[in-house]
Order: C-alpha cells, then structure tokens, then sequence
C-alpha cells in the first residue's frame, strides 16, 4: 500500500511540475517585457529565482506527499549513492507513474496556455546528431546529479542558500544543454513532452532521453560515493 500512495504522489508530483516549470520562460518573457529588461544575464536570473520558488514548493509538496518525486534517476542515485534503498516493487510503480503524470501535465499546459504563448511552450528535442545528443544527454545528467549530491548531501544548512544553489546550477546546465537535447536530464519528463508529441515509441526517445540520462545519474552517484563514502554509524556494545 505504501508503494501505491507513492506512486500516486509521483503522478500528481510530476504532473505540477511539468505543467509549472513549461511556464517558466513564458514568464520570464513576459517579466522581461514590462521592466523593459532583456539579456542572458535577465533570463538566467529570473529564471533562477522562479525555479527557487518552485523548489520550495516541490519540496514542502514532496514531503505531503509522503516522499515523492519527479525524476526516475532518483531511485538509481540514492540506491548507488549509498543513502537511500528502493524496492524493485515500489520503483516498478513509480516510475510508469512518474510518466504518466509528466505526460498529463504536458498534454494540460498545452490546452490551457494562451496561444500567443504556445510557441514558448516545449519540450525537449534533439537538436544534434543522435549520439551527440545522446553523450551529451549522459554528460549534462552526470554534472547536474553531482553538483546535487553535493548542494544536498555537502553542502549548506541554510535551506534558502541550498535550494539557491540548486536552482542557479538547474538552470545553467538547462541552458549549456539547450543547444543539444533540450535538455531533459529527467526520462519521465522527456517521455510526457514526446508523448504529447507522438514520439514516445523512438529509438530516439529510449536511447537518448532513458538510457543516457540514467547512466550518466548512476555513473555520477558512483563517484560521488568514491568521494564521498557513506558514513557507517557503528552500535555502542551493550
């Protein structure tokens, strides 16, 4: 039953998630537009600060929700960080979930944003040859999962300069990467855009937005390990 309620909350997780964040550079345009302010600097700020916002929502949603998540990689990361264990069960059923709920929140923004704004509203896409792309998908998902072992794991207390930190690195690797796949560095979410999309069932899909991402998360959470062992708390003798 615990395994049931999680992967509900990784639907209705994901779903908000998806549907939220499709509307971030809409809102940064539009931002933007009324200050009269334009420029990477402006983007990368205002976006960094929308994904703050959205990070301490997700985090205190998260936690309601008894523990979820939106990213597949997640289960893979802790498990080979050494922090967390995932049942082969629980996983199997949060991670269709996890697509499911991506796909509804794409297949929602879509019907609801206005359609002078709809050419704003995207997924990922390869954008380069298919192995570029799929080396380049593998990288972007070593370096974020990495950085957010560290900023998680390592790195501040101040719950405000943590979640600063992971929004400016999401979004700075979002925009490295934007030249290439997207990028998605999350499968459930590339799955929802391109089942929106009506090309779910792609090599493409599988190879680049799957596979890639969820070896380079894993390959990541190894050397975070190596860098990092967990820290075994030994039993007082009675």
């Amino acid at each position: 039953m615990g395994a049931i309620k999680l992967a509900i909350g990784d639907a209705i997780l994901t779903f908000m998630w998806v549907f939220l964040a499709s509307t971030l550079g809409t809102i940064t345009f539009m931002i933007g537009t009324y200050l009269g302010v334009e420029g990477l600097f402006f983007d990368l700020f205002c976006m960094a600060f929308l994904v703050l916002i959205m990070l301490f929502l997700f985090g205190f949603l998260a936690e309601a929700l008894g523990g979820a998540s939106f990213n597949p990689t997640d289960f893979a990361v802790f498990y080979a960080a050494g922090v967390r264990n995932e049942s082969l069960f629980s996983a199997s059923l949060r991670l269709p979930a996890q697509a499911a709920g991506a796909a509804g929140g794409a297949l929602a923004i879509m019907e609801l944003m206005p359609a002078q704004y709809k050419h704003m509203v995207m997924g990922p896409s390869l954008k380069v040859e298919l192995h570029t792309g799929a080396i380049a998908e593998g990288v972007l998902t070593f370096v974020i999962t990495f950085f957010v072992l560290c900023i998680i794991l390592r790195g501040p207390k101040n719950a405000l300069l943590k979640n600063w930190l992971l929004a400016m690195t999401t979004v700075v690797i979002v925009f490295a990467g934007a030249g290439y796949t997207g990028p998605s560095m999350n499968p459930a979410i590339a799955f929802g855009w391109a089942y929106a999309d009506n090309r779910h069932n792609t090599w493409e899909q599988f190879y680049v937005y799957w596979i890639c991402p969820f070896v380079g998360a894993i390959l990541s959470a190894s050397l975070f390990r190596v860098i990092f062992p967990p820290q075994i708390v030994k039993k007082k003798k009675a």
